[in-house]
């Protein structure tokens, strides 16, 4: 066994983010150390993270490296100095025992699917309110101001019910968001929002 998979084996993406300094929710979310990251856009699963706001990605391996610009080896071999693993011995049958979240694959698509199109929206909307803020208070206010204005709060509150609260409450949440079509609503805004930008800039040359 490589040190690669020693590590990979015995040392979960979550594990390794926590150890390193990383505040992490309990289902796996934090702010993103690659990024300016206002909101926690980054899911830490067993074997891999993804960051919904940059597109960071990788496994526990990849990570650490990021952190620490280091070389892929240099990272495995940070890790297992620093979690006590021995290249040269099978990781243990404790450490392979990682814990399993009661969630349905089905749920966890779901959950990852709300999670990235509220930060997404989230994203737009907290650009949006910087970006198009009036110039004065008699100025007239752009419309996207004003839907940030009216919609930052909600999508805010959504996306810590997903990030923050109980288990339970999180599922009923996603339940809710995949059923009333309130995902799909801004979803199908995220890409008006990305053909107006297109058009925009097609206009511009």
């Amino acid at each position: 066994m490589t040190i690669y998979e020693t590590v990979k084996a015995a040392v979960t993406v979550r594990q390794a983010a926590e150890h390193y300094g990383l505040q992490v929710s309990r289902n796996g979310m934090t702010r993103c150390p690659f990024h300016d990251d206002r909101h926690p856009s980054m899911k830490l699963n067993e074997d891999y993270f993804y960051c919904f706001g940059c597109g960071a990605t990788g496994d526990v391996i990849d990570l650490v490296a990021r952190l620490f610009d280091l070389s892929a080896y240099e990272a495995a071999i940070k890790l297992a100095a620093d979690f006590g693993l021995d290249p040269d011995k099978p990781p243990s049958a404790a450490a392979l025992q990682r814990p399993k979240r009661p969630m349905s694959r089905a749920f966890r698509e779901d959950e990852m699917y709300c999670q990235r199109v509220l930060c997404d929206y989230l994203h737009v909307l907290e650009d949006w309110k910087v970006r198009y803020a009036p110039p004065s208070p008699e100025a007239e206010w752009d419309d996207r101001f004003v839907e940030a204005c009216q919609m930052l709060d909600y999508v805010e509150y959504l996306a810590d019910v997903l990030t923050f609260e109980e288990l339970e409450v999180q599922v009923k949440a996603v339940e809710m968001l995949m059923k009333d079509g309130t995902v799909a609503a801004l979803e199908e805004r995220l890409h008006r929002i990305k053909e107006e930008k297109h058009d925009e800039k097609r206009e511009a040359v």
